[in-house]
């Protein structure tokens, strides 16, 4: 009987079983997406907003709208204590609840019922302490890595995506467009980013917008346009290079004889030949990312407070160095992150080497 041959696998996917075989690198991916992915549900497991009120038989929901203490029978001023009100329901025993969530304080939140002065060291009901205005640093920590991953993540679409397209314009059309986008890519690459930092930065005054989210605060996309605006020069030069190469091979030729357009050919069939350093340095640039978010709020220069920020713990860290809770935790969650995502960089360039894979065997 005749054997039917197995089906063959595209390159892709031939690289991406390549990239499973690499554990370090495939399992660090696993836990960077896994952890990400679970950082957007910071709000329902660390916070100090309950997810369910029962009080006097009505059913209260507090992190979909504000109630006053007087609705839960208080005399305070201000948002509820709901850890508080939490015990006194229960030692009332009146059927009365409050389930609030995993880990409840809010990384925005002086904690000042706590005794002594801050910063409280590590404890069963803080993990890793407070900071020097009683804030919880666990909490810090957590919503922290969700902004540090999500800057990193968008300023690398942004500026990679500018880059590829100007890379793939010279690179493909060459001539005068290639000498004049090599002349204004010399001279933004020597714009000095830290001076146009503070520069930036003494005009334009940060602010926090208290009842937006970190995500959506105006200084949050300021950072984002200045470092994307910086950030796309390096990868230019490489699609530029691939863009050369490739569009002297014969399927670009057999594509113009067939009538397809330049935009077709560019980003149809050169772009998809023309991906590996995209996938390649995407890893080391995310690192680069964080690296830069973390410097520029350690200098002072970065996300308005209260926003989290692991740049400002290690500054705290710097200015209390016998606070050992405040030097450690930032710079441990700092070093995992680029680790794991520096493991996933090597995997992905072993992965998509060319030399391992090409579409000429």
């Amino acid at each position: 009987m005749n054997q039917v041959p197995p089906p063959s696998l595209s390159i892709f996917r031939k690289r991406w079983r390549k990239f499973r075989s690499l554990k370090r690198g495939y399992y660090s991916f696993l836990i960077i997406v896994a952890a990400y992915l679970i950082s957007f549900l910071l709000p329902l497991l660390v916070n100090n907003k309950p997810l369910w009120v029962r009080y006097e038989g009505e059913y209260f929901f507090p992190m979909l709208r504000y109630h006053g203490p007087e609705e839960f029978g208080l005399e305070t001023i201000g948002e509820p204590d709901y850890r508080q009100m939490k015990e006194q329901f229960s030692a009332a025993g009146q059927g009365d609840w409050v389930i609030l969530p995993l880990y409840p304080y809010h990384p925005s939140e002086s904690l000042l019922e706590l005794e002594g002065v801050p910063p409280h060291e590590p404890s069963l009901q803080h993990f890793f302490g407070t900071d020097d205005r009683g804030r919880d640093v666990f909490a810090r920590l957590a919503y922290g890595f969700n902004i540090s991953m999500t800057f990193a993540v968008l300023v690398l679409t942004f500026s990679y995506g500018l880059g590829i397209a100007v890379g793939g314009l010279i690179g493909y059309f060459g001539g005068k467009l290639d000498i004049l986008g090599q002349r204004v890519i010399e001279v933004w690459s020597s714009l000095p980013f830290l001076y146009t930092i503070m520069i930036v930065s003494s005009i334009v005054v940060p602010i926090y917008l208290p009842g937006r989210s970190q995500l959506l605060q105006p200084s949050f996309w300021l950072l984002i346009f200045i470092l994307s605006a910086f950030g796309w020069m390096g990868i230019t030069y490489y699609i530029r290079g691939e863009f050369y190469r490739e569009k002297a091979k014969d399927y670009v030729g057999a594509a113009l004889a067939m009538g397809a357009s330049d935009w077709t050919i560019m980003f149809k069939h050169i772009l998809p030949n023309a991906i590996n350093p995209i996938v390649s340095f995407a890893p080391f640039a995310i690192v680069g990312n964080i690296g830069a978010l973390v410097a520029l709020d350690f200098l002072g220069f970065g996300l308005p407070a209260p926003t989290p920020s692991w740049g400002e713990l290690i500054g705290q860290g710097m200015s209390l160095l016998t606070k050992w809770w405040l030097v450690f935790f930032p710079l441990a969650a700092l070093f995992l992150t680029l680790l794991l995502v520096v493991l996933i960089g090597e995997a992905f360039r072993e992965a998509f080497d060319p030399k391992e894979f090409s579409r000429l065997r």
